[in-house]
């Protein structure tokens, strides 16, 4: 993204009219005078955005098992149970398995989607104005390093809740004992509650982090006059 404006005149130079008016329509006049406050809102405003309209699109049915981005593959420590399972012919169980966690993290983030709303709330001025002159992520990776500690004790008590909810440890409890039972196999006991919890908050920040991005790229996705002017600061 283009931080030289000064070099704007010089351009305009060799542009014809029609073209300085397309030059000009992607260039918002700059408000010099904003505020802190301004700013603080701006950042924050993007954000929400960021949780209300891509990470409700994990709490639908599918929203992480069929969403490449997001989708939660088995960690190392199960890929062998799985192969395992399908070479002896129980691929059904197998993808059940799979889909489950996935259905669990769904489940999950529609629970937990406030807490992230709240967390926004935190940012100090000082941090937004730091984070709207950073790079396409900054205002997400910030939500990530302050929150994350705080996001986990409250998340993996909802993926619990939501593993047994729709059936998942049932299912696991199934595959783990089917698999530790097979002759000279090395015995295994994933903690799913904790990697369920780690992946699904994962793909809640990147899809924060896909919105942020848009904002910062594309004039269009700047939906209100207070991200206008707030995001043109960093144009």
């Amino acid at each position: 993204m283009s931080k030289a404006l000064f070099l704007l005149p010089a351009l305009l130079l060799t542009l014809s009219c029609a073209e300085l008016q397309q030059v000009a329509s992607q260039y918002p006049q700059i408000n010099t005078t904003i505020s802190n406050a301004d700013i603080a809102a701006g950042l924050k405003e993007a954000l929400n955005n960021g949780i209300t309209k891509e990470v409700s699109k994990l709490t639908v049915t599918d929203g992480f098992y069929k969403n490449e981005l997001v989708k939660i593959l088995l960690p190392d420590e199960l890929k062998k149970v799985d192969k395992t399972l399908r070479d002896l012919g129980m691929s059904s169980l197998a993808d059940e398995g799979l889909k489950v966690l996935n259905r669990a993290a769904e489940n999950a983030v529609k629970e937990a989607t406030p807490i992230f709303v709240t967390a926004v709330k935190n940012m100090t001025f000082t941090d937004a104005r730091n984070i709207l002159l950073g790079n396409d992520s900054s205002a997400t990776a910030y939500l990530q390093t302050t929150t994350s500690a705080q996001l986990y004790s409250k998340f993996n008590p909802v993926v619990t809740s939501s593993l047994n909810k729709v059936g998942a440890n049932k299912v696991w409890n199934q595959i783990i004992t089917k698999y530790n039972a097979i002759p000279l196999v090395k015995k295994v006991n994933p903690d799913l509650n904790d990697y369920v919890t780690d992946q699904a908050m994962k793909g809640v920040f990147k899809m924060v982090a896909i919105e942020e991005k848009d904002i910062r790229n594309n004039l269009a996705a700047r939906t209100s006059d207070l991200l206008k002017r707030v995001f043109a600061l960093q144009d």
